[in-house]
Formats: C-alpha cells, structure tokens, sequence
C-alpha cells in the first residue's frame, strides 16, 4: 500500500515538475558542477568588490583630507587598513598619544548610510529587480572613487564616502538576499570574499601609492572594482532559467504564481488526508522553493520573520560592537613607545592581523559550522573587557600580545558573520528566505554603528587621563 502510494506522489511530482518546466530552478535543484564553480566564483568576487570599495574608500578619504589640513600636520597619514589613523600629534601630552579626533568619525561618516539603506530597503526593496540594483551599486561605486579622486574640499570628500557606504550596504543587502536562488555553497564564496576585500583593498592602496602612484591616480586605478563587479554579476553567475533580472519577481508571469499553485493543487489531491503535522515534515523534506513567488511577503509574513531571525542577528550585533568598540575605540590608545614601530606602524599591523583573521574565518564554513553564536559573542565581549583593561591600566609589555588578540578578534567576528547566514539561509522558511536574508544583514551594520557612537565618549575620557 505505502509502495503503491509513493509511486503515486512521484508520478504526481513529476508531472508537477513538468508544469514548471519554465520557472525560476529551485536553489535545492542539484547544479551541474562547471555552474556550481561559477556561481561560486562569482559571489566570491562580488563580495570582493563589494566589500573592496569600502575599504580603499576609508583609506583614501582620510589620505586626501589629511592632505586638505597641510596646515594642521606635518606629515602625510600613512595608509592603514581602514584609513583611519592619523600620524602622531607632537604636541599631545597625554599617554596614549591621542589623536585630535576619534577614529571614530570616520567610521560613524561611513557606516551610517549603509545602515539607513538596510533599515529601509528591506521593506520596499523587493520592489526593485536585481539587475537594476546592482547597476545602482557600481554607480555609486563610481561616483565615490570620482568623488574623493577629484575632491578639493573636506565636503567633497565626505560625499565620495557615503556613496562608497551606500553602494556597500546596498549591494551587501541585496547578495546576501539573491543567495536564496542558489545553492547554499555561494554563502561560503562571498563570506570568502567579503573578508578578503579588507586585506586586498589595503594592500593594493598601499603598494600603488607607495609605488609613486599619487591617492588621486590611485583611486582612478580602482575603477576597475567595480567593472569587475559588473562582469561578475552578470556574465560570472549562471542564473536559475528565466530569472527576472529586470522585473520583480511577482511579475515574472507563467513562473511565478501560477505554476506553483498548480503544483500545489497536484499534491493536494492525494495528500488532503493525512494530518498537518506529517504533511509539513514531507514538505521540509522535499524542501520547495516555489513557495517564495506567491507575490509580496504580508506585514504578518515579515514580522514573524524577524522574530525568526532575531536569535541569530542578536548575537552577531553584540560580536560585531564589541569587535568595533576595540577596532576604533581602543587600539589606536594601545600604543607602545618603547616598541622598534611606530605609532602608526603598530596601528597598521592591528588592522591587518584583524583583517587576516575575518577572511580566514569567513572561509572555514565548509570545515566548521557554529550553531552557538552567542559563544562567538561573549568571548568578543571578554576580548574586550580585556584590552578595555588593558588601556586602562597599561600592563601588556609589548605589540606582540596585542597582535595575537587582534587576530583572535577577527577570528571570533568574521565566524560570526558568515555562520549567522548560513543558519538563517538552512532554518527559514522557503516562502520568508529571501526576505530574512535581506533583514539580517542590519545586524552587523547596527552594532558597528553603536560601537562608533560609543568610542566617543571612551576615546575623550582615555584621552583627558
């Protein structure tokens, strides 16, 4: 009898399959392995480029308005990691050699239009097909390099960074939201890429400008980012069949709503009598993806999706304050005098050491998986209390131990990162993925954003001792 019946269902779902022969190609469907390479390729490098212009812009906003206040500093900021890292003020008395400003300023300038975009977009973007935002995110990227390349004032500048912060958190909303389309081994790619954006971006800047490259010409150079996005996107990835790369998805026609309600009603007809419970685990199994061109999400649909997603956008948060509390309200105060590097030398290998452990762990999701990340968040938080302390109290000898936290705090950051959407991706519904997507991205952003408004405070009282 059960043998009969499952012979059944799978007639029923093949000639389902048949009726959808041309809609969108569910994510669970088994790629090809040139398609699987590709696809992975390109999120690879979208996250590259998407995450590179950040990067660099930071470092050559500050590198130009260094040079904008000739009158004010006597030396040319050396390029770090974020560009945010003045030379050292010889007229500061204090023991932490402090800045005239907060590293912190150009952070919050950077990360609060990429947050404005993500605490809006999520509700109304869905409108707007990806083909367009993803033009929409090179031309911004443009817009920035052209921007601070050709800036003759301080506003000018400013300008130039918060189209690089607009196109990032844009484009870092809308990828993470296209990887429902696929299979869930592009959330390794671009968590790959995305962490090697931050070594890669200040690298480059470093060795062109000091190949003799002045920042101007250096930045026109980095047009070539978001070119490389562009082909990527757009001839890299192998597309699901009739993707609506030009047209919101409820609009797709004889894919969308049609097509997976008849499949619905094939199923139906012979699974109406079994019990809700043993109906739902069947389709968990089968796993649809169908289900997500029903039109719009409700107000209802998307509010129980951001309950869905809050234990694990919650901890990322917390991980990424406390990573950013340190990264610009406390490494540029450790500094040690007696060390062979200099204030900046010693603030240059915090940077990168960091850098270097987010790419490593944004990599390792096919190696470790971390289900627990509020784990993630409250050794984030011990890291730092600790170095909290140790600002305070001034007890570590040497860079070295610095260094060693650094990379660990990256680590713990960049695992964080790529393991919240890999979960999110695997436990939300089919229907609701691509918009959990989408809204978990404002997590780090959010945190990041309060750690700068905190650094403030904590930069001025360190600063006054």
């Amino acid at each position: 009898m059960k043998m009969r019946r499952g012979c059944e269902t799978r007639q029923i779902m093949d000639e389902a399959d048949s009726l959808d022969a041309d809609r969108v190609i569910p994510n669970n469907q088994v790629e090809g392995r040139s398609s699987k390479i590709r696809n992975w390729s390109g999120f690879w490098l979208l996250g590259l480029c998407n995450n590179f212009a950040y990067v660099v812009m930071l470092s050559a906003a500050h590198d130009i308005l260094t040079k904008q206040q000739s009158d004010n500093s006597t030396t040319p900021t050396p390029p770090s990691l974020n560009g945010d890292f003045e030379v050292r003020n010889s007229s500061n008395s204090t023991r932490y050699d402090c800045n005239p400003v907060s590293t912190a300023v150009v952070l919050l300038a950077d990360i609060l239009p990429s947050l404005v975009i993500k605490l809006s977009a999520t509700f109304y973007i869905h409108h707007v097909p990806y083909g367009f935002r993803v033009l929409f995110c090179v031309g911004a990227t443009v817009t920035s390099f052209l921007l601070v390349s050709f800036s003759t004032t301080m506003s000018m500048s400013i300008l130039g960074v918060v189209f690089a912060s607009m196109g990032s958190g844009l484009g870092e909303l809308s990828f993470l939201s296209l990887t429902a389309f696929f299979s869930s081994d592009v959330l390794e790619g671009w968590g790959s890429g995305t962490g090697g954006a931050g070594v890669a971006g200040a690298l480059m800047y470093s060795a062109l400008t000091q190949a003799g490259l002045s920042p101007p010409d250096t930045l026109l150079t980095m047009l070539l980012v978001p070119a490389a996005m562009l082909l990527s996107y757009f001839f890299l990835l192998a597309f699901p069949p009739m993707f609506p790369q030009w047209r919101r998805l409820r609009e797709a026609g004889p894919m969308g709503r049609g097509g997976a309600e008849e499949r619905r009603r094939l199923m139906d007809e012979r699974e109406e009598e079994e019990e809700e419970e043993e109906e739902e685990s069947e389709q968990q199994e089968k796993g649809p993806r169908e289900d997500r061109a029903n039109g719009p999400l409700s107000c209802t649909e998307k509010m129980r999706a951001i309950k869905m997603i809050l234990k694990f956008v919650l901890p990322l948060g917390t991980v990424y304050y406390a990573e950013y509390f340190i990264n610009q309200g406390l490494l540029e105060l450790l500094y040690f005098p007696k060390s062979t590097m200099t204030h900046a030398e010693q603030y240059r290998w915090y940077q990168t050491l960091y850098q270097v452990g987010v790419l490593v762990s944004r990599s390792s999701l096919r190696c470790v998986k971390i289900r627990n990340l509020w784990a993630l968040a409250l050794l984030q938080i011990v890291n730092t209390v600790f170095l909290l302390s140790a600002v305070y109290f001034q007890f570590l000898p040497a860079p070295w131990l610095v260094f060693i936290i650094v990379l660990y705090e990256g680590l713990l950051g960049g695992a964080a990162y790529v393991n919240t959407f890999y979960f999110i991706s695997k436990e939300s519904g089919d229907r609701e993925r691509e918009f959990a997507m989408a809204a978990a991205s404002v997590g780090d952003t959010l945190g990041i954003a309060l750690a700068a408004l905190t650094a403030f405070p904590a930069h001025s009282y360190f600063c006054s001792l």
